[in-house]
């Protein structure tokens, strides 16, 4: 895991006035410096164009909660997009670079006794110490500002994901994987999910390192985000 924050994003509320959480794609690539310095007293250098965030087609779940293959006809998800969130570092880890995704409408949210974060990956990609992650701004009751990092799947609660069971998985963050536990009482001000491990970073489920995870089903707190819009890839399509 590299040191990293999301970079700075507007956290004016930001539902779009439907009262419905989304996560909008966007990309880290830090300029020289934007990671610190290096032990020699050096400015951290510049990241790469490695990292990719995106919801994509056939990527996902079925966005209408139904399983994923069924040999039955007539198949009701055939035609559901199965839109899912791809999130891909392309290199070290220590590159100053990474993928994520804002979670919109959570400005102002009230943090109860028990305050859980989620989401189900697909098998095989990579879910490890770091990666993806959630940070969590928050406002503590006493009103000073605070900062958890919520994520670690070895710490996370794991099960079969309802919609594929063999091939997904669902992981859910509760106070033994949020660093510090996020007080009861807060008033969350922004999350996002981060992903900046890379294919240096070996899990579990990709011994090898594969420095991508594939997500849906984005769980913040009781409510779930199945589907959104969006890529982001650092790169200008009208770039010559």
């Amino acid at each position: 895991m590299l040191a990293l924050a999301a970079p700075g994003l507007a956290l004016a509320d930001d539902d779009d006035g439907n009262g419905k959480l989304t996560a909008e794609p966007f990309v880290f690539i830090g300029k020289t410096g934007d990671c610190g310095t290096l032990d020699t007293g050096a400015p951290y250098p510049a990241g790469s164009r490695i990292v990719t965030s995106a919801w994509l087609g056939g990527m996902g779940l079925p966005d209408n909660g139904g399983l994923n293959t069924q040999d039955l006809e007539p198949n009701p998800n055939k035609r559901d997009p199965h839109l899912g969130l791809l999130l891909s570092k392309n290199g070290p880890t220590a590159d100053c670079s990474s993928a994520g995704a804002e979670i919109h409408g959570v400005k102002g949210m009230q943090v109860g006794a028990t305050f859980l974060l989620g989401f189900d990956y697909r098998n095989g990609g990579h879910c490890g110490g770091g990666a993806p992650r959630f940070n969590v701004t928050y406002t503590t009751p006493g009103g000073e500002e605070a900062f958890s990092f919520v994520g670690n799947c070895a710490l996370g609660v794991r099960m079969p994901a309802t919609q594929d069971p063999t091939q997904w998985t669902t992981v859910r963050f509760a106070a033994a994987a949020q660093f510090p536990p996020v007080p009861p009482g807060s008033r969350i001000k922004s999350i996002s999910i981060i992903f900046d491990e890379g294919t240096d970073s070996p899990g579990t489920e990709d011994p090898n390192g594969v420095g991508l995870a594939v997500i849906d089903n984005i769980f913040i707190n009781g409510d779930t985000i199945t589907r959104g819009h969006g890529i982001a890839d650092g790169i200008r399509r009208d770039d010559k």
